[in-house]
């Protein structure tokens, strides 16, 4: 089944049509589907140096745009590599949205560590360092004139998503511990800030948007949830990333420790986000995608067992 109801089709055909018609120096170049593709885009490897992102749904459908003009400002000041676009394509009669030629990024991505048939390929001690410098950085970036964050979308004020975060744990049944996670939920809410200005925030740290050469974090893909809002929204790898000390370090490397830039409250607030995240994914995914449901199962898990 498709991953969801209104998804659109797109083939190597398809990118090969667009590319020839709208950026044909890169035409002659073999055009290769890369089966690890996400929730809201497919990607299509350009030769050895390139790939072309191509959204599916039409929530993505102009995120082409937005990393266009956002990413070459954020990417100098930044410790890890930001994969800014090299040109982005228009919709045709046969394709409706937005999308995006990108430098190909070598590596891997972080293997999730809480997933027992997965083994690890990054040092979590120094990923921690590496990953809580970056988010710091990035919350440093200039903001101004910057998307700011709104309707639902990570980095809005927590207390927006208490229906769907209630509902989705309802329907999650025994697949979650549920007085635990509306506990840790409404912990969370006690801890909301209105998060206007805000700051420039990535808003999906999963392990599968890190990249990962060498055993070290090399750079931070899938910007489609940039925007600026409540940098709590960043704080989530600490949870499906990170354990004992190497959270620990994570938190002060990010500012949210007693010594941070960040309010008393974002702590729990990052928790609230590895929640929103994880409950609502579950019973959505449960079916259409059951390894990335399951994955979601168990940040949900380790959020509210901390």
């Amino acid at each position: 089944m498709p991953l969801h109801d209104d998804e659109v089709p797109v083939t190597a055909d398809d990118v090969r049509r667009l590319i020839a018609a709208q950026h044909p120096r890169w035409a002659a170049l073999p055009v290769t589907p890369v089966r690890e593709s996400g929730t809201d885009h497919l990607l299509f490897r350009l030769g050895a140096d390139l790939v072309a992102r191509m959204p599916k749904v039409g929530w993505s459908g102009e995120h082409a745009l937005a990393d266009a003009r956002w990413l070459p400002r954020i990417a100098p000041h930044v410790p890890l590599t930001v994969p800014a676009p090299l040109a982005v394509g228009e919709p045709d009669d046969a394709y409706p949205f937005h999308w995006s030629v990108v430098p190909w990024v070598p590596g891997a991505a972080a293997a999730d560590p809480l997933d027992p048939a997965t083994g690890p390929n990054l040092d979590p001690a120094r990923a921690a360092a590496d990953l809580g410098a970056f988010v710091t950085a990035l919350r440093a970036v200039d903001a101004t004139d910057g998307p700011v964050k709104d309707g639902t979308g990570r980095g809005v004020p927590l207390a927006r998503l208490d229906e769907a975060v209630r509902r989705a744990t309802a329907e999650s049944g025994d697949r979650v511990d549920g007085p635990a996670v509306l506990k840790a939920w409404d912990r969370a809410l006690e801890a909301a800030a209105d998060p206007v200005p805000g700051s420039w925030l990535h808003g999906d740290l999963m392990p599968g948007n890190l990249v990962v050469a060498g055993g070290r974090l090399t750079a931070v893909i899938d910007w489609g949830a940039l925007g600026v809002g409540d940098p709590a929204a960043d704080l989530p790898p600490a949870w499906w990333l990170f354990a004992g000390r190497d959270r620990d370090a994570f938190r002060e490397a990010a500012g949210a420790g007693p010594d941070g830039d960040l309010d008393d409250g974002a702590w729990e607030r990052g928790r609230g986000w590895t929640l929103v995240q994880g409950i609502i994914a579950l019973p959505y995914y449960w079916d259409r995608w059951p390894a990335f449901a399951r994955a979601s199962q168990r940040r949900v898990a380790a959020a509210v067992d901390d």
